[in-house]
């Protein structure tokens, strides 16, 4: 019993620091409109500043937590670990992308409802991890949830082809996502900061040139400044360490339903700084993810 109390306390710790983190990544929106009033810039140059700024601090910390152990990293889980530093690049990519094509509540619709599905799906053939009967609950909650927070403006209706390319890129953002969680599971063996480090850097170097070739912007008021730095060192830095030591003490499909506290935490902020009023729909839907997130910790999801 002491056994099963110990696990099932870890994974409610994995859980709350998952929420965390997603709470966190919820600011960026904000962060990111204030940069956007402030200076004149664009979505891949934010992207790329907030991987770029992220990577001294992170070389700092995995030296000062790890030392020379940082680098000892074998070299399939490296590759891995590359891996997620391409994804967080292709999702940036897909994800700006697809908001420029079908606007920013289509695109965090099919992105946010769609990756805890492919993580459920890829967790059944990677992990061996099953679908109980509370967690499909807790992820039907979770997805008509988030459904009914976003809320796709009247006037979303464009040209059809430009509406097909934004949802194949916004597919393409939940896919990365998706893999970015599933490479983080395989990789909780090793310290957070060295999956992060490395990984944050491949994605740095791989969003350079797309960067660069979109009107790369460096010229940014201190109050700009001071708002990058905060997307490079809290809802990345911190965020991601939190979501990879959670992810170590309960499920892929179980975090990732978790993380979808995030479009929770953007709209109650978009309300609280700009105003933008959460309607009927939205509250029900944030209280449906509230549940699913109750749900997942009451049943105590745990490591496989």
């Amino acid at each position: 019993m002491k056994i099963q109390a110990l696990v099932q306390g870890s994974s409610t710790r994995g859980l709350l620091s998952i929420a965390l983190s997603a709470v966190l990544w919820g600011t960026v929106g904000v962060a990111v409109k204030a940069v956007y009033a402030l200076a004149d810039t664009n979505p891949l140059s934010i992207g790329f500043l907030r991987l770029a700024i992220s990577l001294p601090a992170l070389l700092w910390l995995s030296w000062f937590v790890l030392g020379a152990r940082m680098f000892r990293v074998a070299r399939r889980d490296l590759v891995l670990m590359m891996l997620i530093g391409i994804m967080m690049a292709l999702y940036q990519v897909c994800y700006f992308g697809a908001i420029a094509k079908v606007g920013v509540a289509i695109a965090v619709l099919v992105t946010l409802c769609t990756a805890p599905v492919l993580v459920a799906v890829l967790s059944l053939w990677l992990f061996g991890e099953k679908l109980t009967s509370w967690l499909m609950l807790a992820l039907g909650l979770a997805l008509v949830g988030t459904t009914l927070l976003v809320e796709v403006p009247a006037n979303t209706t464009g040209e059809q082809g430009n509406t097909i390319i934004g949802v194949v890129l916004a597919l393409g953002s939940a896919f990365s996502y998706a893999v970015i969680t599933l490479c983080s599971r395989a990789l909780r063996r090793y310290h957070p900061l060295q999956s992060l480090t490395i990984g944050f850097g491949t994605g740095a170097i791989i969003l350079l040139p797309f960067a660069l070739s979109h009107s790369f912007a460096i010229s940014y008021p201190v109050s700009a400044w001071v708002l990058l730095l905060y997307l490079g060192l809290v809802p990345t830095v911190l965020a991601y360490v939190l979501f990879l030591q959670g992810i170590r003490h309960t499920t892929a499909t179980a975090a990732s339903i978790t993380t979808l506290v995030e479009p929770l935490t953007s709209t109650l902020l978009a309300g609280l700084f700009f105003n933008e009023q959460l309607g009927v729909f939205g509250l029900f839907g944030g209280m449906l993810l509230f549940a699913a997130i109750v749900l997942l910790l009451r049943s105590g999801f745990q490591q496989d």
